[in-house]
């Protein structure tokens, strides 16, 4: 089973290009807002129509613009669970279930509702409306109701955007567990990196409209191909740097980092473990900002207050305070350089 999608879509001055494929899996589209997400979904379920380009499904073509394909999205057998879940309000909860029954004998439907029903934990609510509901109690009714019409895909849009941390985390966990068994693919749409981190096994990096390679999750965190996929896995400092003898050397700081040649200016992503407590660097603690995983400082060179910031994250335990000197090393193996054009730069280029 594979989602195939190559679209193009102009809406005013912001132009939309998706292309990726994604298989028997979960993966992640993952952006900030506005990037074209939730639009790249719309495309696929059918709500939208694309300006050009094609969408197959498990080899049936649900849009080809050149072959004036555009099938409706009742005819797509594509799941779309949105934000706010889309209940139908006047409708109780076996009613909107009911609603993604299409086939069947009266009986065989009664009969799928009420394997739903028991699958899903909704007994003795099936007369209850949705405003009856708990936040986890319309999710499984509107999961519910997506899976009773058989799709060959589910599309999620941010499942979890407007609920608070705690109701986020048990929601998130009985999300993945119902959709274990469901065989096909699966698009997540979330800015949020550690609920895609935690859910799914593949990601697609979207920036202003445009789709990046599909590549595994991990390797989002291990070696970000883009400096916007850098910001997006967690990056907090990127600093300016420019080639010289023995590697590249960090703008503002008495830092050579032994770094691929390079012939241009270009940025270098710092994370959190890159930056070691105790090493041959001496650095001002500008800024301390205390954060749930330790401490979080702003570091810059001793006399240089207009230096790029350095940020590091102390481990807990360790403190500091604005003001004071603190040594530590940076390891050029973990941090990554970006080239103008913000794409990772390598030794065979």
């Amino acid at each position: 089973m594979s989602l195939y999608v190559d679209i193009e879509k102009r809406l005013g001055a912001f132009r939309l290009q998706s292309k990726f494929e994604v298989a028997d899996e979960t993966l992640a589209l993952l952006g900030a807002s506005g990037c074209g997400k939730s639009m790249t979904l719309k495309c696929i379920a059918g709500i939208v129509t694309p300006d050009r380009g094609r969408i197959v499904l498990n080899d049936r073509v649900l849009f080809d613009s050149e072959k004036k394909i555009d099938l409706a999205p009742q005819q797509r057998r594509v799941g779309y669970l949105f934000q706010q879940y889309a209940l139908f309000p006047n409708m109780s909860v076996e009613q909107n279930i009911l609603c993604g029954i299409r086939e069947g004998t009266r009986a065989e439907k009664r009969a799928l509702l009420s394997e739903k029903i028991r699958l899903f934990r909704l007994e003795g609510l099936e007369k209850r409306h949705p405003a009856q509901l708990s936040g986890g109690q319309q999710q499984r009714v509107a999961l519910a109701r997506i899976l009773c019409s058989e799709p060959q895909a589910i599309l999620l849009d941010e499942p979890f955007s407007a609920l608070d941390s705690y109701l986020k985390w048990n929601l998130e966990l009985e999300l993945t567990e119902l959709l274990s068994g469901f065989h096909g693919p699966i698009l997540w749409v979330s800015h949020d990196r550690g609920e895609c981190r935690r859910s799914c096994q593949s990601v697609c990096v979207m920036e202003d409209g445009r789709t990046g390679e599909v590549t595994p999750m991990e390797q989002l965190f291990r070696r970000p191909a883009t400096l916007s996929a850098a910001r997006l896995a967690g990056v907090r400092s990127f600093l300016p740097a420019r080639p010289c003898e023995g590697g590249i050397a960090l703008e503002g700081w008495d830092i050579t980092l032994p770094q691929p040649a390079s012939r241009e200016r270009v940025t270098v992503a710092v994370p959190d473990d890159a930056v070691l407590l105790g090493g041959a660097y001496t650095a001002v603690v500008q800024r301390v900002i205390h954060d749930l995983d330790g401490d979080l400082v702003l570091l810059r060179p001793e006399g240089a207050a207009d230096a790029p910031p350095l940020q590091a994250l102390l481990p807990k335990g360790s403190t500091a305070e604005v003001g004071q000197t603190l040594r530590f090393g940076l390891s050029a193996g973990r941090c990554l350089c970006y080239d103008a054009c913000g794409e990772i730069f390598s030794a065979d280029r």
